[in-house]
């Protein structure tokens, strides 16, 4: 009898998370019984596939010889769920989707909220991490990210363009002396990116606004922007954030504003997976559609008014 597809589902774990520990918790199984499932498997196929280190799991050349195999099994079940599940054009099944914190907090929760409400039998896990997703590992099913990758086995579509704008609380600027230029920022704390922890070029700032290091800092954008919010001084924002903010206001709009852009990041082979392919349409369909909305209430200058005509000091 030849290896199970269970058994082969846990060595794709294993192979992408370095652990038992790791892999059992991506697939719901405590760690000795993934162990025993790669033990049966090796049993299966009369060689290690494994070896085992105080570092973790590393592939053996028996292993790397079956890791292409394993995942064509496994594309092959994604296409026959798909099929079985897929009926008109009601999406199901689950979705996991990595995506940078700011954009998770601030712009995808109305968007993916609109998609499970159109398709309820489909079922989305949306992974906020200020970094980059390792989707060869399976991390995700597809990532948002903030520049292209330029390798790996991935197919990259530009979503939408945004701004990197100057915000702080109306709280602080009513305290504090006029911001009317970038030289001004000088005299005010900067809140921004752990500078050794800015997991992309795209989002390292700083020497656009001749500051070194900011006097808060954070990995995260969603802290930062919160920063602010509680009158710490002045952040580095997404311009999607501002809308419908009350508390927050643009500062110099008229001197500093950084375009950045998103892209969606997937997997080459699951072009042919009808879940995946379908929600990818409707995530890229529904943020160009919200952040038409942005601009929108930006032009109208709904959360947005600038500080640098607010907070003349006489």
């Amino acid at each position: 009898m030849g290896p199970s597809w269970d058994d082969l589902k846990v060595f794709l774990a294993v192979a992408r998370q370095g652990s038992l520990s790791a892999a059992g918790a991506a697939l719901k199984l405590d760690p000795a019984t993934a162990g025993r499932r790669v033990a049966r498997l090796e049993e299966a196929l009369g060689t290690a596939l494994f070896l085992k280190s105080p570092q973790g799991y590393a592939l053996t050349g028996a292993g790397e010889r079956l890791m292409p195999h394993a995942e064509a099994a496994e594309q092959a079940m994604t296409h026959g769920e798909d099929a079985v599940r897929g009926q008109g054009d009601r999406l199901s099944g689950v979705v996991r989707l990595g995506a940078p914190d700011g954009c998770a907090n601030y712009l995808l929760p109305q968007v993916l909220a609109g998609i499970v409400s159109a398709h309820p039998g489909l079922e989305v896990q949306l992974v906020a991490l200020p970094r980059v997703f390792n989707l060869n590992r399976r991390e995700a099913d597809m990532a948002i990210g903030v520049s292209a990758p330029e390798a790996g086995r991935l197919t990259v579509q530009k979503i939408v363009d945004y701004q990197l704008v100057l915000a702080a609380s109306r709280r602080y600027l009513a305290k504090v002396p006029s911001i009317r230029s970038l030289a001004d920022l000088r005299g005010h704390p900067m809140i921004g990116y752990i500078p050794e922890m800015i997991f992309d070029k795209e989002l390292d700032y700083l020497g656009d606004l001749g500051v070194e290091r900011p006097a808060l800092a954070s990995n995260s954008v969603a802290v930062q922007y919160n920063m602010a919010r509680q009158g710490a001084g002045v952040a580095v924002a997404h311009d999607f954030a501002l809308p419908g903010d009350a508390e927050m206001e643009r500062v110099l709009s008229g001197e500093f504003a950084l375009t950045r852009s998103f892209y969606l990041i997937r997997h080459a082979d699951d072009a042919r997976v009808r879940r995946l392919s379908g929600f990818a349409e409707l995530l890229v369909a529904g943020m160009r559609r919200q952040m038409a909305s942005v601009r929108e209430a930006l032009t109208e200058g709904v959360g947005s008014g600038d500080a640098g005509s607010r907070n003349q000091k006489v």
